[in-house]
Formats: C-alpha cells, structure tokens, sequence
C-alpha cells in the first residue's frame, strides 16, 4: 500500500525535515505516527498524499509512483485516500450534507449514488439527525466527525489522519477513534499522526517514532513513547 525507500526532504530554508526515511504499510494496517514537536511526522504525512513532495528518493501509495507521477495524476491518486485535520477545514456555508457530499461531487458521482453513500456515512459517525446543520451549529468533535464522513465517502483504501483529536477533549478524542477503528476494521488503512499519548499506549497497534527527520522505532502493539 505504503512503500517509502530512502526518503529524504530538504526544505528550501534548508531544513531537513526527513533523512533516509524507509518505510513499508500493508493494506489494513493502523500505524501511529509520532514523535516531538517538528521532528517531521507532518512532512511524513503531507507526502503520502502529495502535498509535500521528497528531495531524494522513491515513495509507493497505492501503486502510485508519487515522486514521477505528472501533476495531472495527483487528483486520481487522491481519490484513492480520505484525508483529515485537526482544523477541520469544512466549507462553512455549506450543510453537513453538502460537505460531506462534495467530495463525491469532486468525482461527479451520481446524484443517487451521493444520496445513498452520504446517508450511509452520516450514519457511521452518527450524525445523520444533523444533516442540515452548518458547521457554527456543530461543537469540535460533530466537525470532526463530518471531516471523517468526508473523507471516507468514496470508500478510499488508506485514510490518512494529521492530528485528528488535537484540538478535542479526551471523551470526545475517544468517540472519535471508536470511529476511526471501525472503519479500520472494515479494511481501511489508517496513518494517523498524533501526539496523544493516551489513546496510542491503550489501542496498541503499530507505532512509528520520527525524530530528528528518521525513523527511530517501528513496533507492532507500540506504546508512545515520550513524556506527555
């Protein structure tokens, strides 16, 4: 699914951000992402769906050759994955609905197909009754969990998740990844950056730590590792 091989990025500031990163994600993994503040997991993150691209190397998603694939591809690779963020980035005038919706629009999918596939992911993140809200109507978590909606409407095969309970309370944090298991469970892959240290010590699944711009540990039923 996710084939890294001696990945590097420098910034133009002259920052490097990754160095010599190597790295394989099979098809139903959840790995967590983690480490100190600016040691590169964002970077990791932003390449997996193109936003940032490597200086150096050669980097696999979904059979994509992300580092060669010409400009014109980069939609149909993203198709293919559901990204979210810790800041939401819901449309604001838009309904819970149309949000969710217009990432089947994005692909022009059929007026009843979208019918169909938002209710059904409404329901998954159990915000069916708030369809017609907007997004100031909702608390962070319910704008979280439209962001989720979002991104799994096109059944992608890999979600990619930047911090995603960042910015929530830990009840709500848990309501959140209760969601991001089941979808787990149904066979999705799940790369999740997170500095929370609690939900990454008690789910125990794969855990790799970047520090520095390297890959410092990758262990299956990882623990977080660092001082809250």
């Amino acid at each position: 699914m996710i084939q890294m091989r001696e990945v590097c990025k420098t910034y133009d500031t002259g920052v490097v951000a990754l160095s010599h990163v190597n790295v394989d994600i099979q098809k139903g993994e959840f790995v967590f992402v983690v480490g100190p503040s600016g040691a590169g997991k964002s970077t990791f993150i932003k390449m997996l769906f193109r936003e940032e691209l490597p200086t150096e190397g050669r980097l696999l998603v979904n059979g994509h050759d992300v580092v060669e694939m010409d400009r014109s591809e980069v939609p149909y690779l993203r198709r293919e994955l559901g990204v979210i963020f810790q800041d939401y980035r819901l449309l604001p005038d838009k309904t819970v609905f149309e949000n969710v919706a217009f990432a089947m629009q994005v692909i022009e999918a059929p007026r009843r197909l979208m019918q169909r596939s938002v209710n059904s992911v409404l329901d998954v993140v159990g915000l069916r009754d708030k369809y017609r809200s907007f997004p100031s109507q909702l608390s962070g978590g319910e704008q979280q969990r439209v962001a989720i909606a979002r991104a799994i409407v096109n059944n992608p095969s890999i979600v990619i998740a930047d911090e995603p309970t960042g910015n929530l309370d830990p009840e709500t944090s848990w309501d959140i990844m209760d969601i991001f298991k089941r979808i787990n469970r149904a066979g999705t892959t799940i790369v999740m950056a997170t500095h929370d240290r609690n939900i990454v010590d008690t789910m125990k699944k794969r855990v790799i730590a970047i520090e520095d711009g390297r890959i410092v540990r990758d262990q299956q039923r990882g623990g977080y590792g660092y001082e809250a």
